[in-house]
């Protein structure tokens, strides 16, 4: 499997947004993780992935956005995600990342939902 990863990002009002290219495994979640305590540090709270084109987040990856979101609770911030294949969704679920975490319809919806946080 090609485990090359990439992200762009933005900001869009008050939510840094995270445009994800790849293979969602330990690599690709460490510079995810990275980017965001970074961010973090300038005061950013709030963090949405988007993962129409990591169709992939293996177990690994998923640890990772853990360790993310847990860093969000202890600032008050939150981190959501959109664009997610069927496949990713139901991993999400039983790994147990929507206890903490949420997956939105779309880009709108999110930074309508996050923003009034």
């Amino acid at each position: 499997m090609e485990s090359k990863f990439t992200f762009t990002n933005r900001t869009i009002d008050n939510v840094v947004i995270l445009d994800c290219d790849g293979y969602f495994n330990q690599l690709a979640g460490e510079k995810v993780a990275e980017f965001c305590y970074r961010q973090m540090e300038t005061g950013h709270k709030h963090f949405l992935l988007n993962l129409e084109k990591s169709t992939v987040v293996n177990s690994i990856g998923v640890s990772t956005l853990i360790e993310i979101i847990e860093k969000c609770r202890q600032i008050n911030g939150k981190i959501g995600y959109f664009n997610l294949t069927p496949i990713v969704a139901k991993t999400f679920k039983i790994m147990g990342l929507l206890d903490y975490s949420k997956i939105y319809t779309s880009e709108a919806d999110a930074l309508l939902f996050l923003n009034t946080k």
